[in-house]
């Protein structure tokens, strides 16, 4: 494999449980960046011994300026900040990449897997699918696959780890925390990083085709918002309708099309 895409995001890091361990404004989440740094160095120093030349590192996170850029391997460019299109999470992203990996994800909104489970956005109570509630994973995950890229690799809250692997039982996954109430359990942050790496590197030394993640032929969006009028505000997009006070529905045969109306609704 020469090119290896990794989109990264705090809430699914070993030991992070409070919103304001997320925010490069507070104090308290100067660890948790660092963690998420570790993380997703594993990841890559993985990927580079076992010969990947080319790695782009996608900082998912709040601002984008997460990840310190000096402690990844040097054959590692990192995106930072947001490009405003519709690949939002899986910026820069395109059919080149061979393989995607996915860091430090979470459980979706409403679920009990994480303290920090949410979707996109939090003012969003659900987010559905052709009937199925997804996660911030499944959405980038269909972006991956829209191209033909391989979903190779998952880290994260155990819960998130476990849903994502009713769509492609081959995907490997590493559970780092796992919810209970509003906290949660975590392995050792040393271990996180030791176990990300020897996962990258069994992944990376396998047949990529069987890791393709399924995608379905048409899509059929609902949100559902905790505010009724961000719901009304949605269904002015092109092709949105209102289904209640605060749920809007979208369709299309096109995952581009899919992307776009989040950009302008999330």
């Amino acid at each position: 494999m020469n090119k290896l895409y990794i989109s990264a995001d705090i809430e699914g890091v070993s030991g992070i449980v409070d919103w304001r361990e997320t925010d490069n404004g507070d104090f308290q989440s100067a660890y948790f960046r660092a963690q998420m740094t570790r993380e997703v160095k594993a990841a890559c120093e993985a990927a580079a011994e076992a010969g990947v030349t080319d790695i782009l590192v996608k900082d998912a996170h709040g601002t984008g300026r997460s990840i310190d850029p000096s402690a990844l391997p040097r054959n590692a460019c990192i995106l930072r900040s947001w490009t405003k299109d519709p690949l939002v999470m899986m910026g820069g992203f395109d059919a080149g990449f061979e393989g995607v990996f996915f860091i430090g994800y979470h459980s979706m909104a409403g679920s009990g897997g994480n303290p920090l489970s949410h979707t996109m956005d939090l003012n969003v109570q659900e987010l559905r699918i052709n009937g199925q509630p997804v996660s911030e994973f499944v959405i980038n995950a269909y972006t991956a696959a829209s191209m033909g890229v391989p979903v190779l690799l998952l880290t994260g809250d155990r819960e998130l780890c476990e849903t994502a692997r009713e769509y492609n039982p081959n995907l490997v996954t590493v559970p780092v925390s796992e919810g209970v109430g509003n906290g949660s359990v975590s392995i050792h942050p040393d271990l996180a990083a030791e176990r990300i790496k020897a996962a990258a590197a069994s992944v990376l030394a396998e047949d990529p085709s069987k890791f393709r993640f399924p995608l379905p032929d048409s899509f059929d969006v609902s949100i559902v918002y905790k505010q009724h009028y961000r719901a009304y505000r949605a269904s002015y997009f092109p092709g949105a309708k209102l289904a209640s006070p605060t749920e809007v529905g979208f369709r299309s045969r096109k995952w581009e099309d899919v992307l776009t109306f989040f950009l302008f609704v999330l």
